[in-house]
């Protein structure tokens, strides 16, 4: 990829308008009775007939073989080499809910989790508990004092909570403690540096007094350290990319991280409707959008196959609203793939399309990942997709002399 100082001295400002439309977890795998994938299981005409209008191809979030997190896969959309920058998703949960990180501050996205008589897991999101019962277990590890260190408990979504350690000589150097998988027990914090040690041992020592105000609840009686990290600088897309780029997505996560890169972050329902409205709204006020489908990933990781059809179909059916804004350029891809034969991310490249006026149209008629496949993009990497996006919205300058 082109690097992001390059980019800055190329880009300009226009008045033409970008949306990237981006279904978490797209990407999946054949079901094993019909040989498709959930998208190509999925009923959308309204995807195929961009996919006809426009330019396709598979996008490598990370690179080939590497299974990426959302962060990860994210920022690889938005045109950042992974190599250079990487963002703790722990930082993300707190910025996506509007907590205020102050320097030094550790902060980790947590999962309430289910563990048995013996504290081997059986199920990481502990049934993905309501989100009010949540708040309820948070205000509940409130009551942890750990000597020197001041905590902050924060309920997200559903089984997703986030913790904020405050103090002197912190380090985000700290291993995970959620092993990725049902079957294991948690994990002890391992600092990757010396540094870091202290950290660590606050973390263990939270672990320890968060299962003991947990015994009684089910079924979350256990908690998972996850992105444990402390606030990054990264380049501003107003800045490298000359843009004025807003966020509509609902869950914080992808809230944090569109902050994180300068978009203003606009608020929103909980709904893929909702986020049309939004955007709509809007229209007059940003150049570029990142709109976010979520709940084609969380139907994966659950391993309902149906569901993700589902999902992609309903979504597909909305399209008419966002095409009667005209953009100038749309992007359709994935952040990774979550196949629900998986039941997690993979590695698998995702498709993408590009439909603008100055697309070289190719010959593909369907948007899915086999049809992509042998489109006129071919395989490239998610980074690329960016500066693609800028070049057909007329907003890159020529290279040289």
């Amino acid at each position: 990829m082109i690097n992001l100082e390059i980019l800055k001295q190329l880009s300009v400002k226009t008045p033409s308008k970008i949306v990237m439309l981006v279904f978490d977890g797209l990407g999946g795998l054949p079901d094993p009775e019909t040989g498709k994938t959930e998208l190509e299981t999925a009923s959308t005409p309204n995807l195929d007939r961009l996919a006809a209008e426009g330019v396709c191809g598979l996008a490598n979030p990370v690179s080939p073989g590497i299974t990426p997190g959302s962060a990860p896969g994210h920022l690889s959309l938005f045109g950042y080499d992974l190599t250079q920058y990487i963002v703790g998703r722990g930082v993300l949960e707190a910025l996506g809910i509007d907590f205020e990180l102050a320097e030094g501050d550790v902060a980790a996205r947590c999962n309430f989790c289910t563990v048995d008589e013996n504290g081997v897991i059986t199920d990481r999101r502990a049934g993905r508990i309501a989100s009010e019962k949540s708040a309820e277990l948070c205000k509940r590890l409130r009551q942890i004092t750990i000597e020197g260190v001041e905590i902050f408990v924060l309920p997200v979504r559903e089984h997703r909570f986030a913790v904020v350690f405050r103090g002197s000589e912190l380090s985000g150097n700290v291993e995970d403690t959620d092993p990725q998988q049902a079957g294991l027990m948690p994990k002890k914090a391992v600092p990757r540096s010396g540094d870091a040690e202290r950290t660590a041992e606050i973390i263990n020592e939270f672990t320890t007094k968060a299962k003991s105000l947990l015994t009684d609840s089910v079924p979350a009686n256990m908690v998972l350290f996850r992105g444990i990290s402390q606030h990054p600088n990264l380049p501003q897309m107003s800045d490298t990319f000359k843009l004025n780029p807003a966020a509509i997505a609902t869950y914080p996560m992808y809230r944090g991280l569109a902050k994180l890169v300068g978009m203003e972050v606009l608020a929103t329902g909980a709904t893929f409707a909702d986020e049309l409205s939004t955007l709509s709204s809007h229209w007059d006020n940003h150049d570029f959008f990142y709109v976010h489908i979520k709940q084609t990933d969380s139907s994966g990781e659950d391993g309902d196959f149906q569901r993700k059809v589902r999902v992609i179909a309903d979504a597909d059916q909305l399209l008419p609203q966002l095409m009667e804004l005209i953009p100038d350029v749309l992007v359709v891809s994935a952040d990774h793939s979550t196949p629900a034969v998986l039941k997690g991310h993979s590695w698998h490249p995702v498709p993408a399309l590009i439909r603008s006026r100055y697309c070289r149209v190719d010959e593909v008629k369907e948007f899915s990942e086999k049809a992509c496949a042998a489109g006129g993009l071919s395989t490239i990497s998610s980074t690329d997709i960016m500066p693609l996006a800028m070049a057909n919205a007329l907003k890159l300058n020529r290279f040289g002399a």
